[in-house]
């Protein structure tokens, strides 16, 4: 978090632990404070194969590995030039709270906790409530408590974020003419200094001028620019300029970490999938998953039927998807059967993301859709599980959330497009222009 010559007292909620169990460590010389309602409530997440299950074990590891009554007093402290944690425990809530707010919950406890430490602490010892929880914040805000968002994997801007490719306009045209003649490639050298735009492995570039244009790729290797040509992928073809350089990075095998983000009917998924279906006979398997998080932040508990039926509905888009790209071509056709009998031997796979547990991922081309929905922790845990030959593949739309505690700067999808781009094992495209239908197009750019 901040830095600051006097000290302050953070104290955390729930969930800001079980979004990343290290948390303890990122405060500096700050101080913590977790009530002991929040160490109640985590031990209701231990159960289970969900991150937030691994984080709140993981959590409860590192506290126990924090021992003496110290913890429960003036703290432990967390290291050289580290601050302290402790466990602050209260009896029932605050007059303050009663006078407010009727019922006894969990936030309400948190917040006499931060009452009752404000009340004990010096006027120079800043007490701040750290929480996911916007509503909370509030609360803790009406109540005279400064209150924070958790912000230690949070990006800076969105409107910043790299978005894999630029236009180059004015370029010569002798240069673009020479691109046509395959396999022509550009020296980066000869102009490189004279563009007036970042220059990252594997981002795309659109060369033109007033005549003509060509696609490139920029190969930080051999510090060349490369023509990219479009090429249907699995009787899909690109639409536009964003679809092609998509494509390109897609189907590239030396290219193991590629993430494509776009509003709703840009063709993220579609392309990744068809892309997966061209390629196939570099992997083993094409498995395609989905963090299953319910709107309205309902559990699938209240949905009837068994576990099945329950996330069937979250797995239809993706059946959707496929659905197309078959019909593309005749039912008699080997390529419209081969998708079926992929789907027999379970070379093609569609679940939910929290089913890969376990998985070996060796030569699978792993596409997770709707990754804007995963925690910076989750995109890391899936990167981290690739094996050798497995390509990872994020699409998703940053400003279409539906987790409660996630916004478009504090997404695993961002996350991973701020900190992997300039790496020469991942490439990233944005996709800007809708592609469903013209009526489509205006209501997302309306509405």
């Amino acid at each position: 978090m901040r830095t600051t010559k006097t000290p302050k007292t953070f104290i955390l909620d729930t969930n800001v632990i079980l979004h990343d169990s290290t948390c303890i460590k990122q405060f500096k010389e700050n101080d913590i404070v977790i009530p002991l309602v929040v160490i109640e409530e985590i031990d209701h997440f231990k159960r289970g194969s969900q991150v937030i299950n691994l984080n709140a074990r993981d959590f409860t590891r590192t506290l126990d590995s924090i021992t003496g009554h110290a913890l429960f007093n003036g703290g432990v402290s967390l290291g050289k030039g580290k601050g302290k944690v402790r466990i602050a425990i209260t009896k029932g809530l605050s007059r303050e709270i009663q006078e407010v707010f009727k019922e006894d919950t969990v936030d309400h406890r948190i917040l006499s906790v931060a009452i009752d430490l404000k009340k004990k602490s010096t006027a120079k010892k800043e007490i701040i409530l750290v929480s996911k929880d916007v509503n909370l914040r509030m609360k803790a805000k009406a109540l005279g408590i400064n209150a924070e968002d958790y912000t230690t994997d949070r990006i800076t801007s969105v409107e910043e974020l790299f978005s894999g490719k630029d236009v180059v306009e004015d370029f010569d045209d002798k240069i673009i003419s020479d691109l046509y003649k395959t396999p022509f490639e550009l020296p980066a050298k000869d102009f490189i200094k004279k563009l007036e735009h970042e220059i990252v492995p594997n981002k795309y570039f659109i060369l033109r001028n007033l005549n003509h244009s060509v696609l490139t790729v920029y190969d930080q290797q051999n510090e060349l620019f490369k023509k990219v040509d479009k090429v249907s992928v699995y009787g899909i073809k690109p639409r536009n300029a964003e679809q092609t350089f998509a494509v390109d990075a897609l189907t590239n095998t030396n290219i193991p970490l590629v993430s494509v983000t776009g509003k709703a009917g840009t063709g993220k998924t579609i392309l990744a999938l068809a892309s997966a279906l061209q390629i196939r006979k570099n992997y083993r398997q094409i498995y395609i998953a989905r963090p299953v998080v319910p709107l309205s932040n309902k559990d699938i508990g209240f949905l009837p039927g068994d576990v099945e039926s329950k996330l069937a509905p979250y797995m239809q888009p993706l059946w959707d998807n496929l659905k197309v790209i078959q019909d593309q071509f005749p039912e008699a056709d080997r390529q419209y059967q081969l998708v079926n009998q992929m789907i027999k031997d379970q070379k093609l796979v569609i679940e939910p993301l929290s089913y890969i547990r376990g998985r070996s991922l060796q030569r699978i081309f792993f596409i997770v859709d709707e990754a804007q929905n995963l925690t910076p922790h989750e995109v890391k845990t899936i990167i981290t599980r690739a094996g050798e030959g497995t390509k990872v593949v994020f699409t998703g739309d940053i400003y279409q959330i539906d987790h409660p505690y996630l916004d478009s700067q504090s997404n695993g999808l961002s996350y991973l497009i701020e900190h992997f781009k300039g790496q020469k094992l991942y490439a990233h495209i944005n996709l800007e222009k809708g592609e469903r239908s013209e009526l489509a197009e205006l209501a997302s750019n309306l509405l």
